[in-house]
């Protein structure tokens, strides 16, 4: 299993605006396109205003395939470009993690 780890950091005061687009507007994309969302969280220590979420994969090929697909479609082409004239997000860091031969998932 491949799992997609992106956080999102925001600018103050825009978490909440972040949230309430991606989730009337960016989500239902998502999910049909990418399928597996693991989890979908913000932070309560650490470093303030980020949005953590994970998506699974059966491999590398498979989230190739199904985030090309995503880039592809017209609804979240509309949406990312919603999204950035909103400027909600300030900084973006993306980790592809592989699963150990012991991991549950």
């Amino acid at each position: 299993m491949i799992v997609d780890l992106r956080t999102y950091t925001m600018v103050p005061g825009r978490l909440n605006a972040f949230l309430e687009l991606y989730e009337r507007e960016g989500l239902p994309i998502q999910k049909r396109h990418l399928g597996n969302l693991i989890g979908y969280f913000v932070t309560e220590t650490g470093t303030h205003n980020q949005v953590v979420h994970l998506w699974g994969y059966d491999s590398a090929a498979d989230r190739e395939r199904r985030r090309t697909a995503m880039e592809q479609d017209p609804e979240w082409i509309a949406y990312r470009k919603k999204s950035a004239e909103a400027g909600n997000v300030q900084h973006q860091c993306n980790k592809l993690l592989r699963s150990t031969s012991f991991s549950p998932l």
